[in-house]
């Protein structure tokens, strides 16, 4: 097995926090003012997105949500900037899968940025696509997109004196280090969860990579949501529903009870963007509410994070393909 280096942060002690599994976003930000801070939300529009933003500005924070469609982020901007209590919300286009709608998002972007959720994705698309730059769309969407977004506003998250970046992964990574040889399915025959899980783990990568962005103030971590009914699973078909368990005999939805709430899938990620128990801590893993333990991608493991997706080298050489690709 080829040998991994994970990051400095694996030497310490495992983040620990009071929030249990079942927490909701608002529990874990309960009591926390983020009046003045300047949050992004990308894929703010629907699913957890929706509950990260409405925590976030619950708290006081100003969130921007970067979706496609911004027309759907209206009614919950109305409904937020009817409480007294909340921050300015607004909606702005962004489409990650295009980078010039990207270096649109960032030009206009003014002042420093204090949080950035890099949330938005796709999953399990059924056949290979490509993004203009030829990348696979899922590693095109889920990650690229979010290295030249976080890349781009690294003068304002630098500005903001101490910024966070959450990237929000899956416990799909597990089974799938990232193919430095042929990330693109162009050689190997296309498969719709390999493809999802590689993208989930440059994400885990990218919060390691970030860790040269420590002196700037800068931290990054990676966050799993768990299992949560959203309509990131729009592309599978019913077979792979009823499989999942989420689909009955006669074609409805069902939701397992091991599946999460929107408001419990968004906890981890207002966690890691928000709470004063993450101060300093970059480049790790969390899920539950809690730092993940390392495990072997190809252990049969319900939990935890793979060593691949905590490998310094590889997230290096991540960070540098990427950075050809966005210029």
């Amino acid at each position: 097995m080829t040998a991994v280096n994970p990051p400095s942060s694996t030497h310490r002690p495992l983040v620990v926090t009071p929030f249990g599994a079942r927490a909701t976003a608002a529990e874990v930000l309960d009591g926390i003012d983020l009046t003045g801070r300047r949050a992004v939300v990308t894929g703010g529009a629907s699913g957890i997105g929706t509950e990260t933003v409405r925590v976030l500005a619950a708290a006081g924070a100003e969130v921007t949500v970067a979706t496609r469609r911004p027309e759907l982020a209206q009614q919950l901007v109305r409904e937020l900037g009817a409480l007294p209590q909340s921050g300015a919300v607004t909606a702005v286009p962004l489409d990650l899968a295009d980078l010039s709608s990207v270096e649109a998002f960032t030009r206009a972007w003014r002042g420093p940025l204090d949080i950035l959720v890099a949330n938005a994705g796709i999953m399990a698309l059924p056949t290979r696509e490509l993004s203009s730059r030829g990348w696979e769309m899922q590693l095109a969407t889920n990650f690229l997109g979010h290295f030249a977004l976080a890349t781009a506003l690294h003068p304002a998250l630098s500005a903001a004196g101490e910024a966070r970046v959450v990237m929000v992964s899956s416990g799909a990574h597990r089974k799938t280090p990232f193919d430095f040889d042929d990330p693109h399915f162009e050689r190997r025959p296309y498969d719709a969860w390999q493809a999802y899980g590689q993208s989930k783990t440059a994400d885990v990568l990218f919060a390691v990579g970030a860790r040269r962005w420590a002196e700037d103030g800068i931290t990054a971590n990676a966050a799993s949501p768990g299992f949560i009914m959203t309509n990131l699973k729009r592309h599978l078909d019913d077979d792979t529903l009823r499989a999942m368990g989420v689909m009955d005999a006669d074609g409805e939805i069902v939701i397992p009870p091991h599946f999460k709430t929107p408001e419990q899938g968004a906890a981890t990620s207002v966690l890691l963007a928000a709470s004063p128990l993450l101060k300093g801590v970059t480049g790790a893993y969390f899920e539950d509410n809690q730092e993940a333990k390392v495990v072997r991608g190809d252990e049969e493991e319900r939990g935890g994070v793979a060593a691949h997706a905590l490998d310094r080298k590889a997230a290096d050489r991540l960070w540098n393909c990427a950075s050809v690709a966005v210029r």
